[in-house]
């Protein structure tokens, strides 16, 4: 009765502990499965009968090998595969999920060996044995070991009976001590070549046992199964220390539109990639699960086997002696299964920790990328607001030039004021909306600038002398110009270029020829290339009559005669050069004399020269010019006295040369 007693107090004790490796440490759905557990079940209720064999293990090793590439992978993915975005919180998560990775793994492998042997126990530890080389030097070590122990008995009894010989007979005992003892050591060198040569064979032998591949499998993260040294608070804390003195800009110091585009890209990869290993997490624990499962379903089996023999009532000799080996293959198992479930249940926690940990990681970036993307929101408005404001001013300067200026060249020249203002206002939007770190953009800016000022020398150049030209003595459209031996009048002056009809003919009678020619603004600086144009609000130029006086000639009489025959002719547009010449006076800080006909008389190489120099309008110079060639021909065939003193042919020619 007492060994009846024994076995049913063996049979509670098994339960309890399998309740609470069962329940303590298992998962919520788990719940479900501890409520048919053996404590529930009465022994009537059993299926297993007392005397029957526990039921064989369904796992192997193909199960264990998985569920270890599974956790050594979820290892490598949760420490290397995230990106770091630069959050002082980073490196606290960060840490925590090494060091939970590590313990994941160290508990997966810690398992798995107890798996293995559970395995090779099952299969009668075939495959347990390892490679021929390493049984052979099993057995070379326990046959050197077993001469150890028996060199030093022999040596332990020699140095016992040396005291109680006589000093006659001592020599040969100590002879003999001496020669075990150069024998001793020869075996222990033997059985330290042995060892050796086993941890080698141990680390790159050949085996194909489960062990093996174990054990191949736990050199892959010798930084988890290596030595380690502990990091504490004060490792932890330096680390922290090191995030914030690498991290990148935060929102805080991002101050441009590109930074926090960037910044939100990061935090969203950086969500994606938690993501995913929150979901290889879950991959991992339910690999967990699957390899529990059986190894659970083994113990339950095995408690349920206890409590059918806590339930019968023995007393034969032979049953006692059954059920004390039956007891003893339980007890066995049971120790077998709870190494092996015991790290696989405290691997699940370790998962759920670090699933925790991620998620609460993802979170925390989530909540910062929430912060990004509304600053991003906010600075893409501010942009758009500023270039409508920009574009609306734009469009109101427009309106207002077209209503106010009435003067085309003026209008012109507020128009393209307009442009040059419009496109350095949304370049300056643009600028400081999308840009962060304005001093690499001055560096930036420099290079360009120099290198701009090289390619682009002429196009430059043209620009600056546009504002000469549209200056208060510049170019306007409709002025006759002479530049680089063209004559022509302006039809458009650009910021670049400015475009001239070519007028061809004889120095008093000009007329189009049907050419535009491009000449770029730059040529106002050139000094090869003087530009000649009228005084602005002018519209006259001088022409000359000229006579040859005969060398007996009265010259002064044809000098009053000509002169009449002149002034008659430019009294009939004598207002118009009176009211250029007072809008010259107004416009120009000098004094000028009034334009009026003036007559001279020069020596010519030919003789006495008489000219009568007068202002004639520049649109109207050829019938000026015809009118007064009527004039003077008439003057001399009328007058006796002026044809005696003319010699030649009169000529009306321009009193300004090019």
């Amino acid at each position: 009765m007492k060994w009846n007693d024994f076995i049913r107090g063996t049979a509670r004790c098994l339960t309890v502990v399998s309740l609470c490796i069962l329940t303590g440490v298992s998962t919520g759905s788990d719940a479900q499965q501890t409520k048919d557990s053996p404590q529930a079940q009465s022994p009537a209720q059993s299926t297993l009968p007392a005397g029957d064999h526990l039921p064989p293990l369904q796992i192997d090793s193909n199960t264990v090998l998985h569920h270890l590439n599974r956790v050594i992978d979820w290892y490598r993915r949760t420490t290397t595969g995230i990106h770091d975005v630069g959050l002082p919180s980073d490196a606290i998560y960060e840490d925590n999920a090494k060091a939970l990775g590590a313990q994941a793994v160290q508990l997966a492998f810690q398992s798995a060996k107890a798996e293995s042997a559970v395995i090779a126990d099952q299969s009668g530890g075939a495959s347990n044995q390892g490679s021929p080389q390493q049984q052979q030097l099993e057995q070379l070590r326990a046959r050197t070991n077993s001469q150890i122990e028996q060199l030093q008995s022999q040596i332990d009894g020699i140095n016992r009976k040396i005291p109680r010989t006589p000093a006659s007979k001592r020599g040969t005992l100590i002879s003999q001590r001496d020669a075990l003892h150069g024998e001793l050591d020869l075996q222990k060198s033997i059985l330290d070549a042995i060892q050796k040569m086993a941890v080698f064979v141990e680390n790159n032998g050949e085996g194909s046992g489960l062990g093996d591949d174990i054990k191949r499998l736990a050199q892959s993260v010798p930084e988890v199964l290596g030595q380690q040294n502990p990091t504490g608070a004060a490792g932890t804390q330096n680390k922290i220390e090191a995030a914030k003195s690498s991290s990148k800009p935060s929102l805080a110091n991002s101050g441009g539109l590109i930074g926090s585009a960037m910044t939100l890209y990061d935090y969203m990869s950086a969500v994606r990639q938690i993501s995913e290993n929150i979901k290889e997490t879950d991959y991992t624990r339910n690999a967990a699960e699957h390899l529990r499962t059986p190894l659970r379903d083994a113990l339950r089996a095995s408690i349920q086997q206890s409590q059918q023999m806590a339930g019968q009532n023995t007393s034969a000799d032979p049953q006692l002696q059954e059920q004390r080996q039956e007891l003893a293959a339980i007890n066995s198992r049971f120790k077998q299964l709870t190494n092996a479930i015991l790290p696989l249940s405290q691997e699940v926690i370790v998962l759920n920790n670090a699933k925790t940990n991620l998620e609460q990681w993802r979170d925390s970036i989530a909540r910062e990328s929430k912060y990004v993307l509304r600053s991003v929101v906010l600075r893409v408005l501010g942009v758009l607001l500023a270039l409508a404001a920009v574009l609306i001013l734009s469009e109101v300067w427009r309106r207002v030039t077209f209503r106010y200026v009435s003067d085309p060249r003026r209008r012109r020249q507020f128009l393209v004021l307009r442009r040059v203002m419009i496109g350095f206002l949304v370049c300056a939007v643009l600028t400081f909306g999308f840009v962060s770190q304005f001093s690499s953009l001055a560096t930036f800016a420099g290079f360009i600038t120099a290198g701009i000022a090289v390619g682009l020398q002429a196009v430059l150049l043209s620009i600056a002398a546009y504002f000469f030209i549209i200056g208060r003595y510049g170019i306007r459209v409709g002025d006759r110009i002479s530049v680089a031996g063209v004559t022509g009048d302006v039809v458009d002056v650009g910021l670049v270029r400015m475009y001239v009809m070519e007028l061809a003919g004889t120095g008093l009678d000009f007329y189009p020829t049907g050419r535009i020619v491009a000449f770029s603004n730059s040529v106002l600086f050139q000094t090869g290339s003087p530009l000649f144009r009228q005084i602005p609000g002018t519209e006259y130029t001088w022409h000359e009559v000229v006579v040859k006086i005969a060398p007996n000639g009265n010259y002064r009489a044809v000098q009053e005669k000509l002169m009449a025959s002149v002034e008659q002719v430019y009294g009939k547009y004598r207002s118009e050069i009176e009211q250029q010449h007072a809008a010259i006076e107004r416009r120009v800080d000098i004094v000028v004399d009034l334009p009026r006909p003036e007559s001279r008389v020069q020596f010519a190489d030919d003789g006495l020269e008489l000219l009568v120099r007068y202002p004639v309008e520049i649109r109207r110079a050829p019938d000026t010019d015809e009118e007064m060639t009527r004039r003077v021909l008439d003057l001399i065939v009328r007058d006796d006295v002026v044809k005696a003193a003319v010699s030649g042919t009169p000529k009306i020619r321009s009193a300004i040369r090019g």
